[in-house]
């Protein structure tokens, strides 16, 4: 199952095809039978890879191909409209070890959802290429990897600012207390 390139967009419902990059953002194209072509800014826009997405489980981490593959095995879905009760049984079923708790409805009906999607598509049935896949690809991957970085040292940095506060503060403190004694 070849998911390389298939992003979901935040805020848009489908799945889109990551076709390339300008300067503005990426050049995605829409999975269904319009074939819309949309760019979605760099800026403000969040892209995740369908190859990269994981479901929280109770030991390990699922990957979304191994959900997929074991739908495929399965042969049907569930009305997407379906109670919560059903969609559960459903998913414990194709994801036997995912956490209950973290893993809401609407979540299982994303999957699903996406499942429904690109299960007729070629590229279902095709094998991962172990290329690194095409430059906005990479891009993306270089990317969120750099974003994911820069949070964790900006968050270093509020600390270490919340500390230097923390040690300031008191000597102000101190310094008033001397003149009102004066």
């Amino acid at each position: 199952m070849n998911l390389r390139g298939i992003v979901a967009v935040s805020g848009r419902p489908g799945l889109f095809k990551l076709i390339g990059q300008n300067k503005v953002g990426y050049i995605l194209e829409s999975l269904d039978e319009q074939k819309l072509k949309v760019i979605a800014n760099m800026t403000n826009t969040k892209l995740a890879s369908l190859e990269d997405i994981t479901v929280y489980g109770l030991e390990d981490e699922i990957k979304l191909v191994d959900i997929f593959t074991k739908i495929t095995a399965k042969g049907t879905t569930p009305d997407l409209k379906a109670d919560t009760t059903v969609l559960r049984t459903y998913f414990n079923e194709v994801a036997p070890n995912h956490d209950d708790e973290k893993v809401y409805a609407s979540d299982m009906k994303k999957i699903i959802g996406w499942y429904n999607i690109i299960k007729d598509l070629p590229l279902f049935t095709e094998d991962t290429p172990d290329t690194p896949g095409t430059d906005a690809e990479v891009k993306l991957s270089e990317e969120k990897t750099a974003a994911d970085k820069k949070q964790k040292t900006a968050t270093g940095k509020a600390s270490s600012a919340k500390a230097s506060t923390k040690t300031s503060a008191p000597a102000k403190k101190a310094s008033m207390t001397s003149k009102k004694g004066v």
